[in-house]
């Protein structure tokens, strides 16, 4: 069985979730890919590639914003994707990287809008950097009110203590995978537009959107090109989440400080994983697609499976995590999971880890980047205890 420590009060005002050590077979509560490339050839020739990075003297540190290859192929993609006539984009130490130097660039004694069930270390990395976070509650459809969101900002904004700077989106989102649609990130955009706010747009799982409504960065609605930070990453999906790779970008002016923060905090991203990335980024047209099937496949076959338990799964437009409900029978998300971890040996994390009221006490993140084999395994496990 996987062993389990207790939860703590944490400094979100919630219980964090479980410090869990598991045997083969549990799906674990961090969201790190195993064994998911979507094609298995690219998957091989990192470890080939970066050893040739290493062979061929690479490993000098580069400027902060990047090593030239990697650097010049995000930039193509990200123009390409937007629109903008030129791109400024950093390649950071993972989107942690860029939301470090974010912060300490734009909102030191500042506050940021996040939505409520929200990804914790959007408010972690603004305490801790001298920032702080104000949630905006979504309602049980995980929907809002666009006139709701602007009176929330307004009585933020005015307020003389840590006064409302930005609006953080994370779309699809974390924990609850919530693609945003353009009518809500419209409403979004009105809000920062008529208060002068800056956007973050987090959008690390945009490959995983299966959902009716496309991915939308919301740099492209008119007049946000000019107030958007867009933070992203390649730890999901290039199952790489220990090489610490990640990028931002924007509008020069709104990029150059967080690349002078980044600079000091950690000179540059380690400059042979950069290289090695940026050799086989492009090698295949049809990755991003096939990632996301695979994971579609993983949501189809997990999502049915749990559904048949009793979990009511929320519809949420991508395939990396999956919120639900746990089964009628249970209301405490923590107690419930303590039992699995005690009769199944699976572990999945509680809604409260993300929320700072008792909304979503009853529901569960469960990530489904593992193994199907382990999928397989864990959901055999459940049946036995939830059948």
């Amino acid at each position: 069985h996987c062993a389990l420590a207790r939860s703590v009060p944490n400094n979100y005002g919630s219980l964090s979730a479980y410090r869990v050590t598991a045997p083969p077979g549990c799906i674990l509560n961090p969201a790190r890919p195993r064994a998911v490339s979507a094609r298995h050839i690219v998957g091989q020739m990192l470890p080939d590639v970066v050893f040739g990075c290493l062979q061929q003297a690479i490993p000098n540190r580069v400027p902060a914003e990047g090593t030239s290859c990697l650097w010049m192929i995000t930039v193509r993609g990200e123009d390409a994707r937007t629109g903008a006539p030129f791109t400024t984009t950093i390649v950071t130490n993972g989107g942690t990287g860029a939301l470090i130097g974010l912060t300490q660039s734009y909102l030191q004694g500042k506050s940021a809008l996040v939505f409520e069930p929200y990804y914790p270390y959007h408010r972690r990395i603004l305490e801790e950097f001298g920032g702080k976070t104000e949630s905006f509650e979504l309602d049980e459809k995980l929907t809002f009110e666009k006139d709701a969101l602007l009176a929330r900002c307004k009585e933020l904004v005015a307020r003389n203590e840590f006064p409302l700077k930005a609006i953080i989106v994370c779309s699809p989102a974390n924990p609850s995978g919530k693609v945003m649609t353009q009518t809500e990130l419209e409403a979004v955009a009105e809000a920062a537009q008529e208060l002068n706010l800056l956007v973050i747009s987090d959008e690390v799982y945009e490959h995983y959107v299966t959902g009716e409504h496309p991915h939308i960065p919301i740099a492209t609605l008119p007049g946000m090109w000019d107030r958007t930070i867009t933070v992203n990453s390649f730890s999901k999906s290039w199952n790489i989440s220990g090489w610490r790779l990640g990028y931002a970008y924007g509008k020069g002016e709104l990029i150059a400080p967080i690349n002078n923060a980044a600079n000091v905090i950690y000179v540059c991203p380690v400059t042979p994983l950069q290289a090695a990335l940026s050799r086989v980024l492009m090698a295949d047209d049809g990755y991003y697609p096939a990632l996301r099937d695979k994971f579609d496949a993983k949501r189809r076959f997990f999502g049915e499976g749990i559904r048949e338990l009793g979990f009511d799964i929320y519809d949420s437009g991508s395939a990396f995590y999956l919120w639900a409900r746990i089964p009628s029978d249970f209301n405490d998300a923590l107690t419930f999971n303590e039992m699995l971890m005690e009769k199944a040996g699976v572990g999945i994390t509680p809604g409260s880890a993300f929320a700072d009221n008792d909304m979503w006490d009853s529901y569960v993140r469960i990530c489904i980047a593992r193994e199907d084999s382990v999928l397989e395994g864990a959901l055999g496990k459940l049946r036995t205890v939830l059948s």
